[in-house]
């Protein structure tokens, strides 16, 4: 499940203090301003009129330590945690309340707890924002799942938390609230997937000021949801009786993903969606359940699915990082900023690309490729700690261009050829569309997502870091090119794979928007998302997630 809408942040602005700012899940419009015993001015803001400064909110105090501006620990938080008052704790408790959930605990407790803990766990809670939280952060929901817990010893053993068998598994149903059963929908019949294209594109994640929406297309459903091994059982929907109107939905597909030198079978599942009018209904984990329930009674015990809000508990956060290709439509859309002392014609020549590629022997790929792109990507994510094991038939699915009967293109791929006709590299990318909601102007944003790459630069030995990053550029530079002239509008990145040799380079911009990974029913030790404790872009220590999904 992907997060809310990502969308680029004001230059030189601290991120982290502002998602500290937007993460009341229970009271999203809280301000610390009206706290009874003062408020520190904001950045920026001139102090009273009598000169006398304001005694900052314990609130504030709590926000200020998170994010490294109180003065006397920005050189070592971590050993701040340790120090922490019980009301200090309950105060950032109050941020997360994933976190508050997990720990359950009275004042002197939690402080202790909080101590104990490294600061991967407090930070990621600093993500928890968007209109799906209410919905999906149902943490005494989690508390009773198989999943790690956050104050967990990350040196416990990998492997499966809970051993089940299929004979004890319910053959039944959980029982709905009434008024609503249970469908499965049939994607090969046009009419329901339109039911479910309707549903998405209407309810799913939005950014945080209702500005944006995915718009999933038909035939981009049919290729995420109609994976080789895929079932109709696994796409499970939630019908009102009367009117026959879809109201909620889930899917899952089949999925074998190496977590560092084991393979998991996995339910990969995506696409959640309650409709707006049933958010506090409590059917997110009804949809959860049965989902698991299904998976169970197939004989698989582990899934994985990623959200933009932090549950327990992430293995991995990554970062949103953002390209312009067409910054004068990002702007009048709200996407894109004007910079504090720029002018429109400046961002647009900034962004400015090539007519056309300059990576000799680029062309697109082809189903023929695919023998000798596979061995490539197998040695190229084999360089991560989280990757997906792909079968040929898989291989072609996810990485082959098609167009679909009647229906749109969905990924574009394509690989170098050198003088002898070996392929040594490949990139690929994706689309999902947005709609621009409310906007006179322009109704959908064309955005592009970074998928699958691989490149014979990497497998040097020794190996060359300079020369890898140098050849990822070049490629990145012509897929930004391509991307542009297809006409999209944005490109998309994580922080995940190698992408931290080339998007300061590329100008991608850090988005506000992070999505975390989760293995469910397997404990593993955390793997780094490309970012660090403060969200920041860790070029030094590149990612160890090699598995994307949409």
């Amino acid at each position: 499940m992907p997060p809310e809408e990502s969308k680029p942040v004001e230059p030189k602005v601290d991120e982290i203090d502002a998602k500290v700012k937007s993460v009341a899940l229970e009271s999203e419009n809280e301000d610390d301003a009206s706290e009874d015993d003062g408020a520190a001015p904001a950045a920026g803001e001139a102090g009273s009129s009598s000169g006398k400064k304001k005694k900052k909110s314990k609130r504030k105090k709590a926000k200020d330590l998170l994010t490294g501006k109180s003065s006397t620990k920005e050189e070592n938080i971590q050993k701040a945690l340790g120090e922490l008052t019980p009301q200090q704790a309950q105060e950032f408790l109050s941020l997360n309340p994933a976190l508050a959930a997990e720990l359950d605990a009275n004042p002197e407790a939690a402080a202790e707890k909080l101590s104990k803990m490294n600061m991967r766990d407090i930070m990621t809670g600093l993500a928890a924002s968007g209109k799906n939280v209410k919905e999906m952060g149902a943490y005494k929901f989690w508390q009773t799942q198989p999943v790690p817990k956050f104050d967990e010893d990350d040196k416990l053993e990998e492997g499966p938390i809970k051993v089940q068998k299929v004979e004890d598994v319910s053959t039944e149903q959980a029982a709905l609230v009434p008024g609503f059963e249970w469908v499965t929908m049939d994607l090969i019949d046009d009419g329901e997937i339109k039911e479910v294209y309707e549903l998405l594109n209407g309810h799913y994640v939005e950014d945080d000021g209702a500005m944006f929406r995915f718009n999933y297309s038909p035939s981009f459903l049919r290729w995420a949801m109609m994976s080789p091994g895929w079932h109709k059982r696994y796409h499970v929907g939630v019908r009102a009786t009367q009117s026959r109107k879809l109201v909620a939905y889930i899917s899952a597909i089949p999925a074998h993903v190496r977590v560092r030198d084991k393979v998991v079978l996995c339910s990969e599942v995506n696409f959640l969606v309650v409709h707006k009018k049933l958010r506090g209904k409590r059917l997110a984990p009804v949809l959860i359940k049965e989902i698991t329930r299904i998976s169970n009674l197939n004989g698989i015990w582990q899934g994985v699915h990623t959200a933009g809000i932090v549950l327990p508990r992430p293995v991995s956060t990554c970062r949103y990082f953002h390209r312009s290709l067409n910054w004068q439509k990002l702007y009048e859309c709200g996407f894109s900023p004007l910079p504090p002392g720029s002018k429109p014609q400046y961002q647009v020549r900034k962004y400015a690309l090539p007519e056309t590629t300059s990576t000799k022997g680029l062309r697109k790929m082809t189903e023929k490729d695919i023998d000798e792109v596979m061995p490539l990507f197998e040695r190229y994510m084999s360089r991560f700690d989280m990757a997906p094991q792909f079968t040929r038939e898989e291989a072609i699915h996810w990485l082959v261009p098609k167009t679909p009967e009647g229906g749109e293109e969905v990924v574009w791929s394509y690989v170098v050829v050198d003088g002898n006709g070996k392929i040594t590299d490949f990139f690929s990318f994706n689309c999902i569309e947005s709609s621009v909601i409310n906007n006179s102007k322009h109704s959908v944003l064309r955005v592009a997502y970074l998928w699958y790459y691989g490149t014979e630069a990497a497998m040097t030995t020794p190996y060359d870091r300079k020369a890898h990053a140098a050849r990822m550029n070049e490629l990145v530079h012509d897929a930004l090119i391509l991307a542009k002239n297809l006409k999209f509008d944005v490109f998309n990145a994580l922080s995940l794979m190698d992408n931290g040799l080339f998007l300061e380079q590329q100008k991608f911009g850090g988005g506000d928007g992070q999505l975390h990974y989760y293995l469910f029913n397997y404990r593993a030790r955390p793997i780094a998302g490309g970012v660090d404790e403060r969200n920041q872009l860790d070029d030094q220590n590149l990612s160890g997630i090699g598995f994307i999904m949409l």
